[in-house]
């Protein structure tokens, strides 16, 4: 694999599992009337946990989860109860009250006081493992592998690529204000509910593939891999 196919395919590949662009309106609800300032810093702090993180992942490996013993099945399934806990908050619409302060006591904080203690509460469950996922960091562990032969030049492009991903979440982080005013708060409260609905489903898939990854003949393939023979 050339420098160039790696950059591509490594950038392609990370994106699509981190879908910064699907979870805007999960920022949005969790960032609802917050100030201007306090939203982006919020965003940025986010997209710089996600960069520190991955790039983390990118060096160490399974290295980590080794010296823990934890498999990357098991981190799977964890990675989908925690997620399946917030789907049904978000359809219980029970997730935007969970961030109802958000707008209270903003007068009297400065942006980067609100968006540290916005950043606390986000860091689990949207940073992780909504945004940063088993399916994201075993991406990162394999792209590693795949850079290794490249030697300095491998880890510089994964590491590039690391931060253009986080800082493109970043900017559509920054674009949550659009989202929120063409939505409205009802448009919200149903898209977030739908969301939910999604999240919960996809929760139990992450369920699925790590019993399946963990055992044999448990789990039907077809269950593992839906819609498989239609991409063929």
């Amino acid at each position: 694999m050339t420098e160039a196919q790696l950059a591509v395919n490594f950038f392609v590949a990370l994106f699509a599992l981190i879908d910064p662009i699907g979870n805007v309106p999960l920022f949005a609800a969790a960032t609802l009337g917050a100030a201007a300032a306090g939203r982006r810093m919020v965003a940025a702090y986010i997209g710089l946990f996600m960069a520190g993180f991955l790039i983390f992942f990118y060096f160490t490996g399974v290295g980590l989860l080794a010296f823990f013993g934890i498999s990357m099945p098991a981190f799977r399934i964890a990675g989908g109860i925690i997620l399946f806990i917030l789907g049904l908050d978000m359809v219980r619409d029970d997730f935007t009250t969970m961030f109802a302060d958000a707008a209270e006591g903003i007068e009297g904080q400065t942006p980067r006081a609100y968006a540290k203690q916005r950043f606390e509460r986000l860091i689990v469950p949207f940073a992780m493992p909504l945004l940063i996922g088993p399916g994201a960091i075993s991406t990162v562990i394999i792209y590693a592998a795949e850079a290794k032969p490249l030697g300095w030049a491998g880890a510089g492009i994964g590491v590039a690529v690391i931060c253009a991903v986080s800082a493109v979440a970043v900017a559509t982080f920054w674009a949550a204000p659009l989202v929120s005013k063409v939505l409205g708060r009802i448009g919200m409260s149903i898209v977030v509910r739908v969301l939910g609905l999604i999240l919960c489903a996809l929760a139990v898939q992450f369920v699925l593939v790590g019993v399946a990854d963990a055992t044999r003949g448990l789990i039907n393939n077809d269950a593992k891999v839906p819609y498989a023979e239609s991409h063929k």
